[in-house]
């Protein structure tokens, strides 16, 4: 029986609003396990570590998923305030603890705490968070997350110690979604989701970006996001 009446697209945009909340009660969860777990199995912990990361992943795909749904009905709306980029790298850290504790990274903060900028918090903690697992996941021992305001702009770092972005991401990092290798392991998608974001920021004429690029601090990948 034909429903002409349903939009499956809103359907499904309900749907994954439901599971994403379902998630990020998993992942509390997750938190509150692994404090006993630390003590009594490591190997147990170093599981639940990696189960929390797989989640946190997903919950960041779904995310990207409600968004893409918000373009495509003109229902991405700015909430736009005033935030320390201090709590920012605190959010970013507390979230991916369990994670980098795991995996032996050493993570560096340099977010002045006198520094605050405006933007939408949800969009852009979810974007650079994002970015850092992604970071986590191919670091081999270190990584930078860092702040700072340069020509009246504001720039998120991370920097990692891993192989780089190879060269057919460096040379396609601009490409819209239709260009998405959708047969490759690496889709992409998270790409697409930060240009998104930054490029609805807006300021005086500019527009918000993200930047690619190999060597940095630790001669790895660096990920840059850059607001007006």
């Amino acid at each position: 029986m034909e429903h002409p009446d349903i939009d499956f697209a809103t359907v499904l945009a309900s749907g994954v609003h439901d599971m994403k909340n379902s998630l990020c009660m998993l992942i509390q969860s997750m938190d509150m396990l692994q404090q006993e777990l630390a003590e009594k199995s490591e190997s147990a912990s170093q599981e639940l570590a990696r189960i929390h990361y797989e989640a946190t992943r997903l919950n960041t795909n779904l995310l990207q998923l409600l968004s893409l749904y918000r373009i495509e009905k003109d229902q991405l709306p700015l909430h736009m305030d005033e935030y320390n980029l201090d709590d920012l790298c605190d959010e970013i850290l507390i979230k991916n603890g369990l994670y980098s504790t795991q995996r032996n990274i050493d993570v560096i903060t340099d977010c002045p705490g006198q520094l605050s900028w405006f933007f939408d918090n949800d969009l852009i903690s979810n974007l650079v968070n994002d970015m850092f697992v992604n970071a986590l996941r191919y670091s081999n021992t270190k990584l930078l997350l860092r702040a700072f305001e340069q020509q009246q702009q504001l720039f998120v770092e991370i920097h990692d110690d891993g192989a780089g972005y190879p060269a057919d991401m460096l040379d396609n990092s601009d490409e819209g979604i239709h260009n998405l290798n959708l047969a490759a392991g690496r889709t992409g998608l998270g790409l697409f989701f930060a240009h998104m974001i930054a490029r609805a920021h807006r300021n005086q004429g500019r527009t918000g970006r993200i930047e690619l690029s190999n060597g940095g601090a630790f001669g790895g990948a660096v990920f840059r996001l850059i607001l007006p």
